[in-house]
């Protein structure tokens, strides 16, 4: 029989079943973010949302399509408001002081997406499908505005082309703001364009010829507006109609909102059967700002020490973001953080413990499989069930739990052990920072690889190549692993400390 997978759709408000348009394959799109900085730990809350919907598809045998953007220009800063009179962000990090290092506007952009990519693995976050970056789509996004006009769905004005959300009246369904002057009243003060037939109507394109991003349409020079973008990269790559849309809940409205005006008047289709929302994360039990002193990025709590960061395991971290379920507000705390770093130490040991056990345990009784089988099945029932991460991870220690109780395992007993960790792996991303264990002969564990590479550098050392000894070095970083160097030879372990 197969499984099925229920998710809360935030446009019906109820918790139903997934059921993919194309029978087994499931095609979704997830908003990602603006490359104007770092990511901070409430982004990749969002990220990691994403991440598990993809996991949890895979896990029961789904094909996905899984596309996930890069907003690089036309972001304004008072788009939350429906407004065209704010700064692109991107222009605005350029003009920052932290902004000074990049040579052009093209350059941070290209920076911040790198940096992204690294935090990304870092937590252990899934390739998606594709990555598509805004400002490589402008064609398709051009087309569909003259679509749009064409269809009276938008007009020009002397400075913007404008969506007429009147010409849509579905409008406000997702996020319940309907009401015209309602929002009228909410933002008179921002919104200063008077050839603007309605409060609601938001930018397709803003004209700008002096913008330091700027593309030649048929209506001048200028720039695109940022709810177009993400209709267009997800229509190019998934379709007229996706099954899932995932974003934070500071997108419903009016981005999603925006979305669904859109991309609904250009394919006369439902744009997503189901809209998937992650709810805020705080700090220390305050909403997250550098001026509170609890505004954290990846980095921050990931770099080592020498590098400006903490030095945690950043698997200690994704599993920190997944203690708390994504539909309700997070609370992330130093506490949890510590107590994920313990949790991720087990981890660590159960590993050790079967890999002891593959190379010199004995042939004897499994004690473990079906327990061990039971307890994974726990794990993704609850995945399955709305992404109940609590519920899942309680398994999860549950069984690193039982394996521990065990001062020597089994051949077989081993053998288990690493199906459960690798099945775990693929569906939580919390157990190894890279590719897992396997139980069949020849395949390389994590240990062995490690070993390998505290070789070549020791080699490289002992050869006077110390360049090639530091790039060494930084790999071993980036797995997570500290190399010591001792008068007994180099000694290395995983980075698992909380300072």
């Amino acid at each position: 029989m197969a499984r099925q997978f229920h998710l809360y759709n935030s446009l019906s408000r109820e918790t139903e079943t997934v059921e993919p348009l194309h029978d087994g394959h499931l095609q979704f799109y997830s908003c990602g973010p603006t490359v104007y900085s770092y990511a901070h730990i409430g982004n990749f809350r969002s990220f990691l949302t994403a991440d598990l919907i993809f996991r949890t598809a895979k896990s029961i045998g789904w094909e996905v399509t899984y596309a996930t953007n890069i907003t690089d220009v036309g972001h304004l800063t008072d788009d939350d408001l429906t407004g065209t009179t704010g700064e692109d962000r991107m222009v605005q990090a350029l003009q920052s002081k932290e902004g000074e290092r990049f040579a052009n506007i093209w350059d941070l952009a290209r920076y911040y997406t790198l940096v992204l990519q690294e935090d990304w693995r870092s937590l252990n976050l899934l390739e998606p499908t594709v990555r598509p970056r805004a400002s490589e789509h402008m064609r398709e996004q051009i087309k569909a505005i003259e679509q749009l006009l064409k269809s009276g769905h938008a007009y020009e004005t002397s400075n913007t082309i404008y969506f007429s959300v009147p010409s849509f009246p579905a409008y406000g369904r997702l996020s319940g703001n309907e009401a015209a002057e309602d929002l009228e009243q909410g933002v008179r003060d921002v919104v200063h364009d008077p050839e603007k037939q309605d409060p609601r109507d938001f930018a397709l394109w803003k004209k700008d010829d002096s913008h330091l991003m700027q593309w030649h349409s048929p209506w001048g020079w200028g720039f695109p507006g940022w709810h177009l973008e993400c209709s267009v990269m997800a229509q190019t790559y998934l379709g007229d109609e996706i099954d899932i849309h995932a974003g934070g809940e500071d997108l419903i409205f009016p981005h999603h909102e925006c979305e669904i005006a859109q991309t609904e008047c250009l394919t006369g289709k439902t744009f997503a059967r189901k809209w998937v929302h992650t709810r805020f994360l705080q700090v220390e039990g305050k909403k997250m700002s550098k001026s509170a002193g609890n505004f954290y990025t990846v980095r921050d709590l990931v770099l080592p020490e020498s590098e400006g960061g903490r030095g945690i395991d950043p698997l200690a971290v994704r599993m920190t973001l997944l203690s708390g379920h994504y539909r309700k507000p997070f609370n992330f705390t130093f506490e949890t953080l510590k107590t994920n770093v313990r949790h991720r130490q087990r981890f660590d040991d159960v590993v050790a413990l079967a890999e002891s056990g593959l190379e010199n345990g004995e042939n004897g009784q499994n004690e473990l499989s079906g327990s061990l089988t039971a307890l994974f099945e726990r794990t993704l029932s609850a995945m399955l069930d709305d992404l109940n991460t609590p519920e899942a991870l309680a398994a999860t220690f549950e069984a690193t739990k039982l394996v521990l109780k065990h001062e020597h395992l089994s051949k077989d007993s081993a053998a288990s052990v690493i199906r459960w960790l690798d099945n775990t792996n693929d569906l939580l991303g919390i157990v190894y920072p890279h590719a897992p264990l396997k139980t069949e002969s020849g395949d390389e564990s994590f240990a062995a690889e490690v070993d390998a590479l505290v070789a070549a550098r020791t080699q490289a050392r002992e050869a006077d190549d110390f360049t090639r000894a530091d790039e060494l070095r930084d790999e071993l970083t980036s797995l997570g692993v500290e190399v010591m160097d001792t008068p007994d030879g180099p000694k290395w372990k995983r980075r698992s400390t909380l300072s």
